[in-house]
C-alpha cells in the first residue's frame, strides 16, 4: 500500500498537473479501461484522473475506510485496462502480454480486496 500511496502522491503533484496543464492538447493521451482517449477528449477527463489520483492520495495517506472497497475496485480496472490496451494495440504484445500484465496487476487487486481490516472496516466472512 504504501508504493500505490506514494505512486497516488507523484501523480496527484507532479505528473497530472504536467499533464492538464503544460502537455499540448495534441499529444496529450488518457487510457481508460484500455481505449485511449487523445486530444481534446484526453484534457477534459485529465481533471477525473487528477481526482481520483488525488482521492487515493489521501485515502491510504489517512486510511480511510471509504478506500475499501474502492482502491481494488480501481485497481480492477487496471488489470482490464492493461489487459484492453494489450489486445487493442497488437504492435504493444497482444493478448499473452495483456494476460502477463493482467496477472501481475490482480495481485495488488486481490491484496486491496483483502486489506479491508486495514481501512478501519471489519473483516470479511
Amino acid at each position: 500500500m504504501n508504493l500505490i500511496f506514494y505512486f497516488c502522491v507523484y501523480m496527484t503533484v507532479f505528473y497530472l498537473p504536467f499533464d492538464l496543464f503544460l502537455k499540448p492538447v495534441a499529444t496529450d493521451r488518457e487510457i481508460w479501461f484500455g481505449l485511449a482517449l487523445t486530444g481534446w477528449w484526453a484534457k477534459v477527463t485529465e481533471p477525473l484522473h487528477w481526482f481520483i489520483y488525488g482521492a487515493g492520495a489521501y485515502g491510504f495517506w489517512k486510511m480511510k475506510s471509504w478506500m475499501w472497497p474502492w482502491a481494488a475496485v480501481y485497481t480492477a480496472q487496471v488489470v482490464i485496462s492493461m489487459f484492453v490496451w494489450n489486445i487493442v494495440n497488437q504492435g504493444v504484445g497482444g493478448w499473452r502480454a495483456g494476460g502477463v500484465a493482467a496477472a501481475v496487476l490482480a495481485i495488488p487487486m486481490v491484496a486491496l480486496w483483502r486489506a479491508r481490516p486495514s481501512f478501519g472496516g471489519t473483516a470479511s466472512p
